[in-house]
């Protein structure tokens, strides 16, 4: 096991993820936020009914747009980390772009949570909750 990090390079590390995970998720692969989650996930996005409960849950969510997601570039913006011991919280707002004019409704505007336990030696999210963000007039 490593050397535990201070709370900047724990910072550093977990948006790196987020990041990895964000790269592939606009290239159409959803792998990685699954691999980066940890078995007993939970999910809320504005697309669910009810909260998602546990990795194969998840993946069930995800299957039926892998290969369809297109995210020509995004911008994370404000990103946050508060680290408690094993739990660390990323906050960020999200803008991304899907490849039509900057302005159209063809962007995504969002607020995240991602609550990571370090499980393991590695950071895992064990939960995870996307919201619209507010547009201002």
């Amino acid at each position: 096991m490593s050397k535990p990090k201070n709370r900047n390079g724990i910072s550093e590390e977990i948006i790196a993820c987020e990041r990895a995970a964000l790269d592939r998720w606009g290239r159409g692969d959803p792998g990685g936020f699954t691999e980066i989650s940890a078995d007993e996930v939970t999910y809320f996005d504005p697309g669910t009914e009810k909260r998602v409960d546990g990795i194969g849950s998840l993946r069930q969510l995800y299957a039926p747009i892998e290969g369809k997601i297109k995210i020509d570039r995004y911008e994370m913006l404000n990103p946050k980390v508060q680290v408690h011991g094993d739990t660390a919280v990323l906050t960020f707002n999200l803008i991304d772009y899907t490849g039509r004019p900057e302005g159209s409704r063809a962007e995504g505007h969002w607020n995240a949570t991602e609550v990571y336990c370090r499980i393991n030696g590695q950071w895992k999210i064990i939960h995870t909750h996307w919201s619209y963000t507010k547009k201002s007039s």
